[in-house]
């Protein structure tokens, strides 16, 4: 009989798997340091390795039958085994683990507790470790990928969480543990890819055409290899992947900050370095600033785009472009052909970031109008395989290709800027007599007497007109001045220079490019603040229209003294607003302090507010079904700016009908920045003082001050439920069922009766099929923007795919909790509140106050 002590050594060495070929591990087995699993068809090989010149041991999985030395994914990146005495295999709770020789857990896949005696690992053909419990995938590496990318591999965006698998580079050579780069699909749901260093973008692909990255030089359909994008619809995920044909390919993104294309070269016996982003100093993201272009063969490389110039220009002639460029001249905003706005093509460029998808423009000329329609729109491109693209936002990332690579980019500018002739540089006077002397030097030199008459005659008629033009702008200057002061009466108005310039009082550049109105100003274009000119009366004061003295329409918001909001919630929204430009965001003209008045100016909306039909019998008729799902996209779309695509990043906090404004075409544009917060990487914060309106918060916002772009996208949902309805959220009670609007919209979505919640003249105004299906999708988002959790709640960029999508379904809603049951009168005006903590030593006192 052996000896105790052999028998337990026999154990000991018995323990790891017995077959050195094998591909799995069950329940009880261990893989041990000089143990290895491999894959059935001997193509990949896991077991514990130490990197480069470290003695540190690390599981991992690396080619078997070529480039053995190639390690492809690590499990234990963080936390190596010291020795050689670790141990990988399935815990006591059913997950895959590595252990030290403590028997210290270093790793783990983590998840759920596992039947033990269910679950079995196994290494696939494809390079995938995957562990299966009860019949069922568990986890698998090929959702934890390290910094290789392989075939077969799904890495990807969750639409619906947001949540984005990344390759991550190594530290070092000698050190898998994650370093500063990732690599990442665009997290605003785009077809980009993107290369981080840290939180910043490195670099970035372009957008998918269905065949290659429009922002990859000279990339051409046999080069990707079996590339794919993938029909995200039903799994609500956004990836790409190449087939499994390709096993000698890999993308690796290296320590030093490099996504590198591989090809096994069998003749050799080595890796090719096929290609590799970023290489050259333009491949960088934005590395020349806004609204430039970078050119590798240039000198310097970085380049102000046509009608553009330096920000900066100490700064740009000193090498350092961060700062960009900033137009010459204004657009415009007026009909091309006429004088107004056109564009100029740029051609073999690299497309800027962050553009809007019109997937549904299908012709090359609807681009452009689309664009010309829009005042905020900065260019267009159409790209085949993709569609009408169309910039709102200052462009970024611009790199200028030589050859046959890039797109065509279709740059806005101006009328003046397109003009053959430069525009005119000197005094109208002194051109005046540069045209007269011209002229009479012409008739000097004529040869007849009757041409020389001709042209003295056609001096004396330019003289007079441009004479009696002169005449008619003084009289005119005359005139408004002299109502100016006579307005001035009304407010005990200073002259201009009493006026307090915002920029002046902040000591602040930040609104530098805002115009600055004096308070002269402000009373010529509302007469006085008449009442005749009185549109509305706000949650912080009078609105009234107004006209400048160039004529144009304008709103002017006078903020009264008593309405709650400061000069700090003042400057916020002025500073809000000077830095957003999106269609579905109102425009701030300009801003005024004087003495105690605060005033903001606005471009003026002649439909007035969203509330103003909505609640009103007689024009919400005018609200049929596309208008209003028009609007609802709109309101989306302006959320997903301020959340994710502005230069700040922006909650709202008061988001409701009476602050959606609506323009002629009744698009839908959001207003009133008061109370709106600039956040940075945290997902949440939170306040002490907590503002906003009965009905529209949310409740972890409401009842404990925290809020993050969760609590706007609850707002939201309220929002879609009035417009489905018609029905106010915090004064309606069903007259038979006693409950409020969201209970009702849960109880009708889940009984199937979705119909049966939409507004009556919903159902005039749109085909019965078509509106069923599109009604039922908006009241099923609308529910998921009301989860009580806010991690339940989608993203406002999810939000968009699925309002956009015709065959995206949303996932069930959970049924509301939090919905309150109070009963208000039906006619009863929505209440906004404020709730002020006031805290001591010992006590905490919320206090509730309206306004």
């Amino acid at each position: 009989m052996a000896p105790a002590w052999l028998l337990s050594l026999a154990i000991i060495f018995l323990s790891p798997l017995i077959s050195q070929a094998a591909d799995t591990i069950n329940p009880g087995e261990f893989l041990r340091d000089v143990d290895r699993l491999i894959s059935p068809g001997s193509i990949f090989e896991l077991g514990f390795f130490s990197p480069g010149q470290s003695s540190h041991r690390y599981v991992g999985i690396w080619y078997h039958d070529f480039s053995t030395d190639t390690v492809l994914w690590v499990a234990n990146r963080r936390e190596p085994v010291l020795d050689h005495g670790g141990a990988f295999g399935i815990a006591a709770d059913g997950n895959l683990v590595v252990l030290d020789a403590a028997n210290r857990t270093l790793w783990s896949s983590g998840g759920a507790t596992l039947p033990f005696n269910n679950s079995v690992v196994q290494l696939t053909d494809s390079g995938n470790l995957v562990l299966n419990n009860s019949g069922g995938v568990r986890w698998q590496s090929f959702d934890h990928p390290s910094d290789t990318y392989m075939p077969g591999m799904k890495v990807g965006l969750d639409l619906i969480t947001r949540e984005n698998q990344n390759m991550t580079s190594w530290t070092s050579e000698n050190d898998p543990a994650p370093g500063n780069f990732s690599l990442s699909m665009d997290p605003r749901g785009s077809t980009q890819i993107f290369m981080w260093d840290g939180d910043r973008p490195r670099w970035r692909s372009g957008l998918w055409n269905s065949q290659i990255f429009i922002g990859i030089k000279n990339m051409v359909p046999q080069y990707i290899y079996g590339f794919k994008l993938n029909n995200f619809v039903q799994e609500h995920r956004m990836y790409f992947y190449y087939d499994q044909f390709n096993s000698s390919h890999r993308y690796v993104l290296s320590w030093d900050g490099l996504v590198k294309h591989m090809i096994w070269r069998n003749d050799t016996s080595e890796w090719l370095l096929y290609w590799s982003q970023p290489t050259t100093p333009c491949d960088i993201y934005n590395k020349c600033g806004k609204n430039a272009g970078c050119t590798d063969e240039a000198s310097p490389i970085c380049s102000c785009l046509a009608g553009f110039q330096p920000a900066s220009g100490d700064e740009w002639d000193a090498g350092n472009w961060s700062s960009g460029c900033v137009r010459k001249t204004a657009l415009g905003c007026s009909a091309a052909g006429s004088g107004g706005d056109g564009f100029t093509r740029l051609r073999s460029i690299k497309l800027p970031d962050t553009s809007d998808w019109f997937p549904d423009l299908l012709d090359t000329s609807s681009c452009p109008d689309k664009c010309l329609r829009n005042c905020s729109c900065t260019a267009y491109a159409y790209v085949t395989g993709i569609g009408c693209l169309i910039w709102g936002v200052d462009l970024l990332d611009i790199q200028m290709f030589s050859g046959d690579g890039g797109e065509d980019l279709f740059l806005r500018l101006a009328g003046s800027e397109l003009s053959e002739s430069p525009p005119p540089t000197r005094s109208s006077s002194h051109n005046h007599i540069i045209l007269t002397n011209f002229i009479l030097s012409v008739a000097a030199t004529s040869k007849t007497r009757t041409q020389t008459i001709i042209i003295a005659v056609i001096v004396v008629l330019v003289v007079s007109i441009f004479s009696g033009s002169l005449f008619f702008l003084w009289k005119r200057r005359r005139r408004i001045q002299e109502r100016v002061s006579t307005y001035s009466s009304f407010g005990g108005a200073a002259s201009v220079s009493d006026s307090i310039r915002i920029d002046e009082e902040r000591n602040e550049e930040e609104l530098s490019e805002l115009q600055l109105w004096s308070f002269d100003s402000v009373l010529f274009a509302t007469k006085g603040f008449s009442d005749s000119e009185l549109i509305g009366e706000g949650g912080f004061g009078p609105v009234y229209k107004g006209t400048s003295f160039d004529g144009q329409e304008l709103a002017v918001k006078r903020l009264s003294r008593s309405s709650g909001q400061g000069i700090e919630e003042f400057k916020n929204e002025v500073k809000l607003i000077s830095k957003l430009q999106h269609r579905n965001l109102v425009r701030l003209l300009g801003c005024c302090i004087h003495k105690q008045e605060k005033i903001l100016i606005y471009e003026y909306m002649p439909n007035k507010s969203l509330d103003a039909f909505l609640f009103d019998s007689t024009k919400r008729t005018l609200l049929d079904w596309n208008t209003r799902y028009t609007i609802i996209e709109g309101i989306a779309r302006g959320l997903v700016y301020l959340h994710r695509d502005s230069r700040l990043r922006i909650i709202h906090r008061d988001l409701k009908a009476s602050n959606i404004l609506l323009d002629k075409e009744m698009n839908p544009k959001i207003s009133d920045f008061g109370m709106a917060r600039i956040f940075g990487n945290d997902d949440e914060t939170s306040t002490k003082r907590v503002v906003g309106t009965f009905g529209y918060m949310a409740p972890e916002y409401a009842m404990q001050g925290y809020f993050s772009t969760k609590s706007d996208v609850y707002s939201f949902g309220v929002l879609v439920l009035e417009i489905l309805s018609g029905k106010r959220n915090n004064s309606y009670r069903h007259p038979e069922w006693g409950l409020n609007l969201i209970t009702l919209a849960w109880k009708l979505w889940n009984e199937g009766r979705a119909m049966e919640f939409i507004d009556p003249v919903i159902k005039e105004s749109a085909n019965s099929t078509s509106l069923k299906s599109s009604v039922t999708k908006c009241l099923n988002l609308a529910l998921l923007c009301l989860q009580d959790h806010p991690n339940d709640r989608p993203s406002m960029a999810a939000v968009v795919v699925m309002l956009e999508s015709e065959t995206v379904v949303p996932t069930p809603p959970r049924p509301p909790t939090f919905a309150t049951d109070r009963s208000f009168s039906e006619t009863e005006e929505s209440s906004t509140v404020e709730l002020k903590a006031i805290s001591s030593a010992s006590v905490s006192i919320t206090m509730l106050t309206g306004r």
